[in-house]
């Protein structure tokens, strides 16, 4: 059948019942067709507004089935379907996060890393190098960030959506020092500058290692963010007496004038010969001072 338009009919506004059938399906069919942005259904659109309304950041398939009252089943099935059309972007295993609807490229869209680590690893903070470099207390890029969590996890090293992520698992008890930092309006937080350093004379691994480690300590002190009240208080709190071995060591080595600290280091350091840097080779000279077997070679001018 052929659908003729309306001054085709006998010069007159009128079309017969099979005809006003016809063209009512197609107009149906266009004006659904133009509603459905991006291959999208209104209903499925509907759905994706309201996870973007109530959820920011990472969400498994619990929280979006709350939201949109289906039971666990549709909804890890709705879930699968919007990710493999790039609406969600699975972040892991029962991990989702929503993509901006206006996204060119929504399939290659990708979460903020510090938004995915806080979500999926927390309680948590960023620390380590990850925090140097937000701090300004380092000009190196590295290509991995350091996550502490109190949680368990089976692997120390993850890779999400590209970036990768290294773990180290911390007591409930050293969650203090922290700030929070916003995010694309998530609050992540973050070891604060003196944390950071304490952090780092424990584990220098988090750091770089402890030539690295002498250069941010330097930037520290010659910086805006130097506070020797609370990196010796960060200091007692975290309970490594090697903590404080290793920060006298640095301040004498490196020249810089903290009479007061070095002293308090020399009263609370642990007994024993302890490594430098536990990340290199155990060996070198002990310095009995310090209780150090100083297994790396730290210049006193490191520019």
């Amino acid at each position: 059948m052929t659908v003729r338009s309306f001054h085709e009919v006998d010069s007159k506004w009128y079309i017969n019942r099979e005809e006003r059938s016809c063209v009512w399906n197609l107009n149906r069919a266009y004006y659904t067709t133009m509603n459905e942005a991006h291959g999208i259904s209104i209903t499925n659109r509907e759905r994706l507004e309201a996870l973007h309304r109530a959820l920011k950041g990472p969400f498994s398939v619990s929280d979006a089935a709350a939201i949109w009252s289906l039971d666990a089943k549709r909804a890890r099935r709705l879930v699968a379907y919007l990710a493999a059309r790039g609406w969600l972007s699975r972040v892991r295993r029962n991990s989702y996060t929503t993509v901006p609807l206006g996204a060119k490229s929504p399939k290659q869209w990708r979460e903020d890393p510090w938004v995915v680590a806080s979500k999926t690893f927390a309680p948590c903070y960023l620390g380590g190098w990850t925090a140097c470099e937000h701090w300004g207390l380092t000009e190196q890029i590295f290509r991995e960030m350091i996550v502490f969590t109190t949680r368990r996890v089976r692997h120390r090293q993850e890779e999400i959506q590209g970036t990768r992520f290294r773990i180290k698992v911390v007591a409930e008890a050293r969650l203090f020092g922290l700030v929070d930092v916003w995010r694309t309006q998530n609050q992540v937080k973050l070891s604060d500058p003196s944390r950071t350093i304490v952090d780092l004379l424990d584990d220098p691994a988090s750091g770089g290692g402890m030539r690295h480690i002498a250069d941010v300590l330097r930037n520290y002190f010659d910086g805006a963010s130097r506070n020797e009240e609370h990196l010796a208080d960060y200091a007692g709190k975290f309970g490594n007496r090697t903590v404080f071995k290793r920060l006298g060591y640095l301040l004498e080595t490196l020249g810089i004038s903290s009479a007061k600290l070095t002293e308090h280091c020399i009263q609370q350091m642990s007994s024993g010969i302890s490594l430098l840097d536990p990340s290199a080779e155990p060996t070198g000279p002990i310095l009995k001072r310090w209780g150090l077997r100083v297994n790396v070679k730290i210049a006193a001018d490191t520019e």
